[in-house]
Parts: C-alpha cells; sequence; structure tokens
C-alpha cells in the first residue's frame, strides 16, 4: 500500500471537527472543486467522479467517536482504497487532524496518480482549517 498523510491544526473543539468529517455530505467542500464532477452523497455514503482520472464511490466503514472516520470504496475502484481521517485534541478549542489515503497501486498507477493523490490529501486538510477558521 502507498500512502498519502496530510496533518493540520483546527482551532476547534474537537466535537466539532468530528461531527463535520463524520458526514459525508460535508466531503464535497474539501474537496478540489474544479476537479470533481457528479458528486452525489448521504451522511454515510458519497460518489463522485475526479475528473480525467477516476469513478469513486464510497462509504464510511467505522466511526470511533471524536477520534476516527474510516471511510472504504463501497464499489469496486480500479484500485484497493482507504480514507483515514484522525482526530487528536490538544486543548479544549484545538484539534490536530491527520487525513490519510492508503492505496494499492502498481508501478504504472502509482506513477500516473501519486502527485494528485498527495495534492489531494493536502487539499482537503487545508479546505478543512479554512472551513473552521
Amino acid at each position: 500500500m502507498t500512502t498519502f498523510e496530510s496533518k493540520a491544526t483546527i482551532q476547534q473543539p474537537i466535537n466539532k471537527v468530528f461531527d463535520f468529517l463524520a458526514d459525508l455530505n460535508n466531503h464535497q467542500k474539501l474537496m478540489p472543486a474544479e476537479d470533481i464532477q457528479n458528486w452525489k452523497s448521504t451522511y454515510d455514503e458519497a460518489s463522485f467522479s475526479i475528473k480525467n482520472m477516476i469513478n469513486l464511490s464510497l462509504r464510511v466503514e467505522s466511526r470511533i467517536e471524536d477520534k476516527e472516520i474510516k471511510i472504504v470504496p463501497a464499489e469496486k475502484p480500479p484500485f484497493n482504497l482507504e480514507l483515514k481521517w484522525e482526530l487528536t485534541q490538544f486543548a479544549t478549542d484545538q484539534t490536530e487532524v491527520a487525513f490519510t489515503i492508503m492505496a494499492d497501486l502498481n508501478m504504472m498507477m502509482k506513477m500516473a496518480v501519486s502527485g494528485q493523490l498527495k495534492k489531494l490529501a493536502e487539499h482537503e486538510t487545508n479546505s478543512l482549517v479554512f472551513l473552521f477558521s
């Protein structure tokens, strides 16, 4: 598995950050708008296309309140994939988030999509910081 991770600190209580991330309807706000098409979501599932790359359908596999949200494919993806948000509270109003994308990429896929997946991980955490600032 190839891992792409991005971390950020948010000046909000952990429960507010967790509640936002636990709802997949909110994840569209974290995505790069210019690259995402055909977004559809519910609290537990989301499907969309990443322009010129892939169609994805995702679902929440598990939620551990104020700690972790694990998201996995709802349908067979072109490669195995897992997304994980991990939250740690540092102070009453300060939360560290770590967003990890784990993808089972062969050498050709790794060369083709690694840059985009790293950029996506960083974009999502930066968007989360912006939304809560």
